[in-house]
């Protein structure tokens, strides 16, 4: 006969012991039937070639989808302005030739706006790559400028920005950002839509407004001041 130790010893060792696996899942398919075993079967096999996989995949769109939108306030030098930059150009795939010009005018402002945040914020380690990002665009832009005859409002409105910016980031930088070649194809572009439009204008019957408008105008056309000429005709439009 076992003593008391014994007995308890032994009841110890049975609240050890664990149901073999194959028999807990036959026992549960027998009490829930034969069918909830398939379900769960199939079920599982769900789980694992599909929610899995997809969940992964809704997870990838919606990081990237985050990064993407906090890209676009990065600047040159930060680790996601890449990013920034290839979702630039996938859109401009898009554009048609026509837009093209205008397109480029409005990255090349970004470029120049990037510059100036970077030049006052003092943060000298980003200047360089923002420096180069400019050129870069503005080299661009000028090589389609030149191959276009007339733009539109939009267009000479850009047009006119970039020269501004140009000359405010240059002015706080104290340095020479844009190539010679560069600049004289800007100035060449204002100084042949500001003629245009100086013409175009003589043509019309004027108020006495638009007229004094115009007056002025050709002042600022003749003292070389093309791009305050325009300025000025798309301030009174």
């Amino acid at each position: 006969m076992m003593d008391e130790k014994e007995l308890i010893g032994e009841i110890r060792e049975l609240r050890q012991i664990k149901p073999n696996k194959d028999w807990v899942s036959l026992t549960k398919s027998q009490i829930l039937g034969e069918d909830q075993g398939v379900r769960g079967g199939l079920w599982g096999l769900l789980i694992n070639y599909w929610y899995k996989p997809a969940l992964a995949t809704v997870l990838t769109v919606f990081v990237l989808f985050g990064l993407f939108g906090i890209s676009q306030n990065s600047l040159p030098g930060d680790l996601l302005y890449p990013i920034k930059k290839i979702t630039e150009k996938s859109q401009a795939v898009f554009v048609s030739e026509e837009e093209k010009p205008k397109v480029q005018l409005e990255l090349a402002n970004k470029r120049v706006e990037e510059l100036n945040k970077i030049a006052q914020a003092n943060q000298v380690q980003k200047l360089a790559p923002a420096i180069k990002e400019v050129q870069t665009s503005v080299s661009q832009v000028t090589k389609n400028l030149v191959k276009s005859e007339k733009f539109d409002k939009e267009t000479v409105e850009e047009i006119v920005n970039l020269k501004k910016n140009l000359e405010k980031a240059e002015t706080t930088l104290a340095t020479k950002i844009g190539s010679e070649e560069d600049e004289q194809i800007i100035e060449s572009c204002t100084k042949k839509q500001a003629s245009m439009l100086i013409e175009d204008l003589k043509t019309r019957t004027l108020t006495e407004e638009k007229a004094k408008i115009l007056e002025e105008m050709e002042k600022l056309f003749e003292e070389g001041k093309y791009s305050e000429a325009l300025e000025l005709y798309l301030i009174n439009q």
